[in-house]
């Protein structure tokens, strides 16, 4: 995908920081906490897909989660159109509901197995009051006809769907509320790959028709590729890299960011045999006690002394291009 042009910023991430308690109860020792996010930031321009990338167990998706507020933040900002979602009262929320959605990973789970279909994607618009009656029903039904599944669908459960049709209805109750942004935590990774392309070109084509702008949180570097104008890694809750898609690809200066990216398989069994592979050494640091300064200097082959005490900012070091890294 090209790169995005510049348009305003519909949301901001600042020092976003979520920890998750683990030592409660009587004879808890001391204050443990899982560090899930820690110091986030970066911006959403309306219309461009943001891909947000790394191992599982980084933090994204509790990233995405904490943005949405179904996590309250430990620390930091969320501001959507120039307001802190983390200040606003209920009332003011529901507006910022209708605008920010969610698609959820698992179809199977995010779907309620006692509902129908339609009712499933009119529980929005009852809670917003936005339709009611006939006006209702053919809300429900374009809405499934917008994602690829039929009106008569609407009267079924979600158990007697695919994965890729429970994902499809996943999207619909996204789209319900007229949204602006839809913060996509992992939509596909549940699905066949023979389903996954077929996702991703919808999502697409909803984009263009709907001017949509997307936070697409997956683990699979070459489907963000495809979708993404801009892509920031993580590794253990912090971003390491944020820049163009193209600009990420072409020329990574994390080695965290170089060492995924030679990870991907080239289907051509020549190049693929002739490459070298970067392996890193070691294993991912417990997010309960990470390691000071630099998070990845445990597994850098170039982490020096300065890694282990100050912890690198994540700076332009080109056009665009983020790093956090001492030595990028």
């Amino acid at each position: 995908m090209s790169a995005a042009v510049k348009s305003e910023i519909i949301l901001e991430v600042e020092n976003l920081v979520k920890h998750f308690p683990i030592d409660k109860g009587l004879f808890a020792k001391g204050e443990r906490k899982v560090h899930a996010v820690n110091g986030v930031s970066f911006q959403l321009h309306r219309g461009e897909t943001l891909g947000l990338v790394g191992e599982s167990g980084c933090g994204k998706s509790t990233a995405g989660r904490t943005i949405i507020r179904l996590y309250d933040a430990t620390s930091g900002q969320v501001r959507y159109k120039g307001k802190n979602v983390y200040d606003l009262n209920a009332k003011d929320m529901m507006g910022v509901r209708s605008d920010i959605q969610m698609i959820f990973q698992d179809p199977y789970a995010s779907l309620n197995p006692r509902m129908t279909v339609g009712d499933i994607i009119g529980e929005a618009l009852d809670i917003h009051r936005l339709a009611s009656g006939q006006k209702r029903t053919d809300r429900i039904y374009g809405l499934l006809e917008t994602v690829g599944l039929n009106p008569e669908h609407a009267n079924r459960f979600p158990h007697e769907f695919s994965g890729g049709q429970r994902q499809r209805i996943g999207i619909a109750r996204s789209l319900a509320v007229d949204p602006k942004v839809i913060i996509c935590d992992e939509p596909i990774s549940a699905l066949d790959v023979s389903i996954q392309a077929q996702i991703v070109n919808m999502l697409e084509d909803l984009q263009e028709k709907l001017g949509l702008t997307y936070l697409f949180i997956a683990h699979d570097l070459s489907m963000v590729k495809h979708i993404s104008h801009r892509i920031a890694v993580m590794y253990l809750g912090r971003i390491v890299e944020l820049t163009s898609s193209s600009d990420l690809y072409g020329h990574p200066l994390h080695p965290y960011t170089q060492a995924l990216l030679s990870a991907i398989p080239i289907p051509d069994p020549d190049v693929e045999m002739k490459r070298q592979r970067i392996v890193l050494q070691g294993t991912v640091p417990s997010p309960i006690d990470p390691p000071s300064g630099c998070y990845f200097r445990t597994r850098c082959p170039h982490a020096e002394d300065i890694c282990a005490q100050k912890v690198p900012e994540l700076l332009e070091r080109g056009s665009e291009h983020f790093v956090a890294c001492h030595f990028a």
